[in-house]
């Protein structure tokens, strides 16, 4: 294995035009803008940052497109980018100023750097930016707000092209003989050196074969815990089974067709599923293409079957609905094994274990995998769907029944609350204003379905309401963007009549608002929540008997 050392700037060259490609084996792009952040505020450091593996080949090997756009190269024979996919992605985006395309849609990649960062490191969260810390900070994601802010450059910018002249101007240095001029001008020359940071690159011979060296992948991911086991398991699959991501890919396609997206990782759980009547990827090495490929067509049948049993008979119109989609595999596998023929009593008992289960997180608590196999174990060797029912009553209490103190403090994150969406739709719930029924299809932004905060946010928390009790489910009904914008900052005291008048009594009832006056009172807000949560849970409970 040959080792050398090249700089990024070469890297992110080589990746441009179209000389370092990606087996299809790789996994999609998937990095968010605070990990770009971090990597350019690593090498800004000169901390290390890992290495690249290239193989070179000229065996004839699946590719896959890269979320950049690449230029046509004249090579035959191509150096294929196995380690260091994100990073050069990422880095190309942000030198470059390229688009990424992330689930079909491009986007750019815009970094902030600050000409003002203090020269110790601070402790810096992904997630935990604020306004207040911006000035203490390196690196941030670029918002509307820091590109109007004094000190803040693109990165991009300085890449790409901009003149220290026109960026120290833009910064307010007015003369050579500012204090912060040389400053400045030493921090710009720090950033464009990252281009001459040198990558410890492994190049692979040349006579490996594409499976040894899709062995090597796993290994390097599986030690670095880059990938997920899916991709690992994907990676495997695809050494022994050409263009299997195509197939995949279209049949992604082909669900979000019918507004279900669902993740690469799950249909390559349904491979496994089908294959070998359980559900974790460990096995896929060991098990035989020809028993790989059964179970892909399999799973097809069992996916088409249990989109379709989500959307017409539980009401479910799209992922977004599943407090995990692993609920997915287990209506697939009852699907064949019926051979798409479920009584009354099986429709009946599947639905109330779906919605039941969706509602208490049946696959929420980290346990996902093992109680996926439970479910499965059940399918597969009892083909008894009333038997999943009892792994529910083993898992929360005999009790299924949806409680006023389950809903107490919980959000728009609970996987109850998709419940509560789906029994206020069963209802009749309507738009306040337009009158349309509740449907995560409508078209046009205007009628999207949001979630309104009956009492106001603002209102609530000047009151001195804790934000646990301001955003809880209880508080929330579902209506259109624009109604929600035009009821706006109002107090419930002082849009809710005008709605009855215009609607009548049924508008509130069907979002199973209080009709008493006296609850829509900012003084009464624990009352109205009470009072609420009771009839939303006999909403919820009778929701899931009638269906």
């Amino acid at each position: 294995m040959q080792q050398q050392n090249i700089s990024i700037g070469a890297l992110v060259d080589q990746y441009k035009r179209g000389e370092l490609r990606l087996p299809e084996i790789q996994r999609q792009y998937v990095w968010r803008a605070p990990r770009v952040r971090d990597l350019l505020d690593s090498l800004y450091r000169r901390y290390p940052s890992g290495s690249i593996l290239l193989w070179e080949t000229d065996e004839t090997v699946p590719m896959k497109g890269a979320a950049i756009v690449q230029q046509p190269s004249a090579f035959t024979g191509h150096k294929l980018l196995l380690d260091g996919q994100q990073r050069l992605t990422s880095l190309t985006a942000v030198l470059l100023g390229e688009l990424v395309t992330v689930r079909g849609q491009q986007k750019p990649i815009d970094i902030a750097f600050n000409l003002n960062h203090p020269e110790h490191l601070l402790s810096e969260s992904a997630d935990g930016e604020s306004d207040d810390e911006d000035d203490d900070r390196t690196f941030m994601v670029m918002t509307a707000k820091l590109r109007a802010r004094q000190g803040w450059v693109s990165v991009t910018g300085v890449f790409g092209g901009d003149t220290d002249a026109v960026i120290l101007t833009r910064a307010g240095v007015t003369s050579l003989v500012d204090p912060n001029y040389q400053r400045y001008s030493d921090r710009l020359k720090k950033l464009r050196a990252i281009k001459d940071y040198p990558y410890v690159v492994h190049v692979l011979e040349r006579n490996m074969s594409y499976e040894e060296v899709t062995e090597i992948f796993v290994r390097v991911n599986s030690l670095g815990a880059n990938l997920r086991s899916s991709d690992l398991a994907l990676a495997q699959m695809t050494s022994r089974w050409r263009d299997l991501l195509k197939e995949l890919e279209d049949f992604q396609k082909v669900c979000e067709q019918s507004r279900f997206a669902i993740d690469m990782g799950q249909l390559v759980r349904s491979i496994v599923v089908f294959a070998t009547q359980q559900c974790k990827f460990g096995v896929v090495g060991s098990t035989q293409l020809q028993k790989l490929k059964e179970g892909w067509e399999e799973g097809k049948e069992g996916l088409r079957f249990a989109i379709n049993f989500l959307q017409a008979n539980a009401g479910i119109e799209d992922e977004s609905l599943l407090s995990s989609p692993m609920f997915l595999h287990t209506i697939a596998a009852i699907s064949r094994v019926k051979d798409n023929k479920l009584s009354q009593a099986d429709q009946g008992h599947l639905l109330h274990w779906l919605l039941n289960g969706n509602a208490r997180g049946r696959f929420g608590r980290g346990a996902s995998e093992g109680l996926l196999n439970e479910d499965l174990k059940v399918v597969f060797d009892k083909q008894d769907v009333a038997a999943l029912l009892e792994l529910l009553k083993r898992q929360f209490g005999a009790h299924l029944d949806i409680e006023p103190v389950d809903l107490e403090g919980r959000g728009v994150t609970s996987p109850v609350f998709s419940l509560a969406y789906l029994a206020l739709k069963h209802a009749g719930a309507k738009d306040w204003h337009s009158g349309l029924g509740l449907s995560l299809a409508h078209q046009g932004r205007p009628h999207f379905i949001q979630w309104h905060h009956i009492f106001p946010k603002s209102l609530l928390k000047a009151y001195g309401y804790q934000t646990n009790e301001i955003n809880e489910m209880a508080n929330m009904a579902f209506i259109g963007g624009q109604t929600n914008q035009s009821i706006g900052n109002k107090a419930p005291s002082e849009y809710l009549g005008k709605i009855v008048n215009k609607h009548g009594k049924a508008a509130l009832e069907a979002q199973c608002v209080p009709l008493d006056p006296t609850l829509w009172e900012i003084d009464r807000y624990r009352d109205f929540l009470r009072v609420r949560r009771e009839e939303l849970a006999n909403r919820m409970n009778t929701f899931i008997l009638k269906t």
